[in-house]
């Protein structure tokens, strides 16, 4: 009885206690934590030279960046690391000092590595790690956020000998070379011209380059000391080949310049001569546009005419590419730059197009999803940067039930699915314009709608518009298809399918953008200047977007934020 008694005691006092629970529903602050600058020593650009700075994508959370062959990446000293706090909601004013945690096991000693930021350690500190794989760091504010640090050590070695043919093949790991040079060259009596397998600095024994020549009849082993002080065994073997060397070249015509590139013969220097088809006298390449290595190089031929056919030969030494032609791609441009054209939908006096009527659309606009409900906010206007024409209106409203961004893009509308849009984004395009121009006025209001809850922290703040362009190649099975059209990429704006742009898709050629938070009340000008990732593939569309509200497409803005847009033009130099 007495058991029974107890039991039913505490039974009492859990329910006393559990009826006095106060939940706890106040959420903590989004602070969060950011890395600005990122210094380490040896720090260079991506060639292994000069002065380099890091590379930091705030999105992504990674620095990246480069050191040269003087320093040890499994002991590399961090010389300085700044972090800079971002609230998310707009009535916190955050005070704290950021925390710093490194990664355990990278570091050298863990106890004496910086808790926060530094410009310089301190003699009681340690702040060498191995960075010979990424590292991890944790900033700690009201949240953790993981950074990643990528450190890539440049070393270049070279090995350059007479007679050579194909540039030789240098394994890092293994440390060991093979050279080929042509079936005429002794090899007992072999000239060595380079020969620095430790990188700039580092020092090669015995080293060949300082003997009139040197035997490689057999397998040599050479004794390599880095500039950082590590001593490695090579191996190098010499072997005949019955390959000749000789030059070779290829065209890469872009719309005002083209890139040759190839092989030649070691010790030669290419001479490139190049006329428009038609012409009897030959240009000259001056040689500062040409960069070479010991066996290949590559050049550019400048100042070239659009959709023009170029003939051009390559000399080396004693051997010779023949006559070959290239043709640059023609200066295009957008169509309706000016925006002047507009029409009217047959069926629905609502709903406005952005081309002429009876014309072949170009641009497309988020207007079809808005008239289902409300009128376009994507309109004509005779407010114009040259006081003629007309120019695209792009408003963010509130229709009905969701917010819409005012937009115009190269492209078209494909479907309205519920309250969400489907849409076509590019145009076909070959050319390689430099920037894209045009004329803007900008009204931000405050962020007051959000329909992402990822996105809620925004709230409060000040809109942005956004206008960027992007250059695409698209093969063959590439492209996206919606109801048997096919576009670069089928933007799907349903949460639950999302589907939206990346610069960082592989298919991008070349990208620039333009993210306005502030007003600008009187029409200005702006440039973007397109940033190429490679120069190996030529252009198969383009798509160039203008929207309002930033986050559109996540139904978050501003409502009564406003783009004014005019006089687009592309520039090619």
């Amino acid at each position: 009885m007495k058991k029974v008694l107890y039991i039913l005691i505490l039974a009492f006092i859990a329910i006393c206690f559990g009826s006095c629970d106060v939940p706890n529903d106040i959420p903590y602050p989004i602070v969060e934590g950011r890395i600005t600058a990122f210094e380490v020593e040896g720090q260079c650009g991506e060639n292994g030279s000069g002065e380099g700075s890091a590379t930091i994508d705030k999105d992504l959370r990674t620095v990246s960046l480069f050191v040269c062959d003087t320093v040890d990446v499994k002991k590399l000293k961090v010389k300085r690391i700044e972090l800079k706090s971002e609230t998310k909601n707009p009535d916190v004013n955050y005070q704290e000092e950021i925390g710093l945690m490194p990664d355990s096991a990278a570091c050298l000693d863990f106890a004496k590595f910086p808790r926060k930021r530094f410009n310089a350690p301190g003699s009681h500190h340690d702040t060498r790690m191995d960075f010979s794989q990424k590292v991890k760091f944790i900033l700690h504010t009201y949240q953790d956020y993981e950074w990643t640090v990528k450190v890539e050590q440049i070393v270049n070695r070279e090995v350059e000998v007479e007679n050579q043919v194909g540039n030789a093949v240098i394994d890092p790991i293994t440390h060991n070379v093979v050279i080929y040079v042509n079936k005429e060259q002794s090899l007992k009596r072999l000239k060595v011209h380079k020969f620095s397998l430790g990188g700039v600095h580092g020092k090669v024994s015995p080293d060949p380059t300082t003997q009139e020549t040197f035997d490689f009849y057999d397998v040599r082993q050479f004794m390599v000391t880095t500039g950082w002080g590590e001593e490695q065994s090579w191996r190098v073997m010499v072997c005949h080949t019955e390959a000749a060397m000789g030059t070779t070249a290829q065209a890469f015509a872009r719309t005002v310049d083209a890139i040759i590139t190839g092989e030649k013969p070691n010790g030669t220097e290419p001479v490139i001569e190049y006329k428009a088809e038609g012409e009897s006298a030959w240009k000259t390449l001056a040689q500062e546009n040409i960069n070479s290595t010991s066996t290949g190089y590559s050049a550019t031929i400048p100042n070239l005419s659009p959709s023009t056919t170029y003939n051009f030969t390559v000399t080396a030494g004693n051997s010779k590419v023949g006559e070959q032609s290239f043709t640059t791609t023609a200066m295009l441009q957008l169509e309706n730059t000016s925006l002047d054209e507009w029409c009217t939908d047959v069926k629905n006096p609502e709903l406005l197009y952005p081309w002429a009527e009876g014309s072949t659309p170009y641009w497309g606009t988020g207007n079809k999803g808005a008239t289902t409900v409300g009128s376009s906010n994507s309109t004509p206007t005779d407010d114009t940067s040259t006081g003629h024409g007309k120019a695209a209106h792009l408003e963010s409203r509130y229709i009905v039930i969701k917010f819409a961004a005012g937009n115009i893009f190269t492209g078209s509308y494909l479907r309205t699915d519920g309250t969400n849009g489907i849409l076509g984004f590019g145009r076909p395009f070959k050319a390689f314009p430099a920037k894209l121009t045009f004329d803007y006025k900008y009204n931000s209001e405050t962020i007051n709608k959000v329909g992402d809850e990822a996105l809620r922290y925004m709230e409060g703040r000040p809109d942005s518009c956004q206008i960027y362009i992007t250059l695409w190649h698209i093969g063959e099975n590439d492209y996206e298809e919606y109801n048997g059209e096919k576009f670069p990429l089928i933007i799907r704006t349903r949460p639950s399918e999302r589907h939206l742009f990346s610069p960082n898709d592989k298919r991008v050629v070349a990208y620039a953008q333009l993210t306005q938070g502030n007003d600008v009340n009187e029409w200005a000008s702006h440039t973007l200047e397109l940033k190429y990732k490679d120069n190996t593939r030529i252009p198969t569309h383009i798509q160039v977007v203008a929207s309002s509200s930033k986050y559109g497409d996540y139904f978050t803005g501003g409502v009564g934020s406003t783009l004014v847009l005019d006089n687009l033009k592309l520039h090619y130099e």
